[in-house]
């Protein structure tokens, strides 16, 4: 069973070749996930259901995607792994 994901127009094309430009700015780490959680307070849906979006759209090289996802994930993991040790 394939299962497909249509988030919609969520951006216009400006705004998608603005946000596009501006993950492809970030190198460090840390600059990504500050984005990341910048990104997140402002808009209704997170960061990385736009990345899936434009990687599925091919709006963005898979390389790119990947830095940000497992930098994403990585973070998220390490937090989780901080909650279990208390």
């Amino acid at each position: 069973m394939t299962l497909s994901l249509n988030i919609g127009n969520l951006f216009n094309d400006s705004s998608t070749h603005a946000l596009v430009d501006e993950l492809r700015k970030k190198n460090t780490e840390e600059e990504i996930l500050e984005f990341e959680e910048k990104f997140n307070s402002k808009n209704e849906n997170n960061l990385h259901v736009y990345i899936c979006k434009f990687l599925k759209n091919r709006s963005i090289s898979r390389a790119l995607a990947c830095k940000w996802l497992v930098t994403m994930i990585n973070k998220k993991e390490s937090e989780i792994q901080a909650l279990r040790l208390k």
